[in-house]
């Protein structure tokens, strides 16, 4: 019997999985049964996840003993050395791929895959991969890297360790939602490459490692980035609609439009849509809500396509100061608690995951006689 073949393994079913639903047509994410509309109202990064991680909304003593555990930010030594060594060389998710495989040298579960060892790594990943990208942005400015304190959430402490002051509430509310909506989304190519490598018995950190190289590819990962990209080129909402119907001419990749599942308009990308409303109020020029909307405008007017994601998030970043090839690697610390509540779903009932592939090369030959010396 022929083996089941699908391009980019489209539409195959390789695991069973409690942790995210996607409606397609309906354009609804769901995190463990929740819609990702009401966590991003009500929830906070912390809680959202934790409930990644554990199935469950935590109780009040719970989610206080996660954030806790959350408080402990600090680098380890040889990742903050790295971090400095390599600031002004490597680009940022080079960086963070590294960065991230040196923290398992002091890791009390590093080779392990039992599920308290694995929860206790996510813990420490979901706490270290902010102050990771942080202390990179202030070396390669020539600034001294500001202090994880315990004391503040993860989205101000991240914000006051960027940016060398504490954030407004709004700012930090604003970031916040952004790492809920970028959380979890079920089978992607960062999330497969983590459980194909779980699959294998590696440990927690080795899987996210290779998450991350798989997110850092443009039509992954990179998209919000290569979105921020456009707008700084078109430059104004004026000339967005002319340069978006030019690059559609020339056939030219356009980031931040349509998904490989929804076929309705991203529920995140609604989301953020707002955000960005809110603070291009604020004004400055260029105005990124303008021109994001007027790029939405004109490429559902000429491909029926809708927003995905990426679009929205690049504004909503830009303006709370994040610069463009930081995008990604916030994408992975956010992203991390939803890689490694895979990791874990994996490890509770591993099998090595092996697809085939169908050959279609050369026929049987033979190998050609010849002398030899």
């Amino acid at each position: 019997m022929a083996a089941k073949k699908s391009v980019q393994l489209s539409g195959v079913v390789v695991a069973e999985s409690a942790i995210c639903s996607i409606d397609p047509d309906e354009g609804v994410l769901m995190y463990r049964g929740y819609d990702i509309a009401d966590l991003a109202e009500h929830s906070t990064y912390e809680e959202t996840a934790l409930l990644l991680l554990d199935g469950e909304l935590p109780s009040s003593d719970a989610l206080a003993a996660f954030e806790s555990e959350l408080g402990d930010r600090e680098l380890p030594l040889a990742t903050a050395k790295l971090i400095d060594r390599s600031a002004g060389q490597a680009a940022p998710m080079e960086m963070l791929r590294t960065a991230v495989s040196t923290l398992s040298f002091s890791d009390p579960g590093r080779g392990k895959t039992d599920a308290e060892s694995g929860r206790r790594t996510a813990t420490r990943l979901v706490a270290q991969l902010p102050t990771i990208v942080a202390r990179y942005q202030r070396r390669r400015e020539g600034l001294e890297p500001v202090p994880p304190d315990p004391s503040l959430s993860y989205a101000e402490n991240f914000l006051a360790m960027l940016h060398g002051e504490p954030p407004n509430e709004r700012e930090a509310r604003a970031f916040d939602v952004a790492m809920i909506l970028h959380a979890e989304h079920e089978l992607n190519a960062s999330t497969f490459a983590a459980r194909v490598v779980a699959g294998t018995g590696a440990d927690l950190t080795g899987a996210v490692v290779a998450a991350i190289a798989a997110l850092a590819g443009p039509l992954h990962g990179g998209a919000n980035e290569a979105a921020m990209g456009m707008f700084e080129r078109w430059g104004s909402a004026e000339r967005t609609p002319a340069e978006v119907r030019g690059m559609l001419e020339r056939r030219e990749k356009l980031y931040g439009f349509g998904h490989p599942l929804y076929r309705a308009y991203d529920p995140r990308a609604v989301i953020l849509k707002r955000i960005s409303e809110d603070f291009s109020q604020d004004g400055g020029e260029p105005n990124w809500y303008e021109i994001t909307e007027a790029a939405e405008r004109t490429v559902f007017e000429e491909k029926g396509l809708y927003p995905n994601v990426d679009l929205w998030s690049a504004s909503v970043y830009r303006y709370l100061g994040v610069p463009t090839d930081l995008f990604t690697p916030l994408f992975a610390a956010s992203r991390v608690a939803g890689w490694s509540a895979h990791v874990l779903e994996q490890y509770a009932d591993n099998k090595i995951i092996r697809p085939s592939a169908e050959y279609v090369g050369k026929p049987p030959r033979e190998f050609p006689a010849r002398e030899r010396a």
